[in-house]
């Protein structure tokens, strides 16, 4: 399923318009994601939670040149999954 896709299915079962159901996935997406950058958790109950890790610099290969590089620290979003999400 893609973003089209999940529109289609958001209007479908909520009774919006397409241009709706994309605004508020939008929305939705946005604030997600504007807590995230503050560093705020984001859960969704029986859905999962969003939260941002620390990634450490560590080590790596460059696969063309087969050197070592450093690859630097980061912040990376993280997903885990809640009840409803069990297949």
């Amino acid at each position: 399923m893609n973003k089209a896709d999940l529109v289609a299915a958001i209007a479908a079962k909520a009774e919006l318009t397409k241009v709706s159901a994309a605004a508020a996935l939008d929305a939705t997406i946005d604030a997600i994601v504007a807590s995230l950058k503050k560093g705020e958790n984001v859960q969704l109950i029986g859905f999962g939670t969003f939260s941002v890790v620390n990634k450490a610099a560590h080590k790596g290969i460059n696969p063309a040149t087969k050197q070592v590089i450093t690859i630097p620290a980061k912040k990376v979003a993280k997903f885990k999954a809640g009840a409803k999400l069990a297949l």
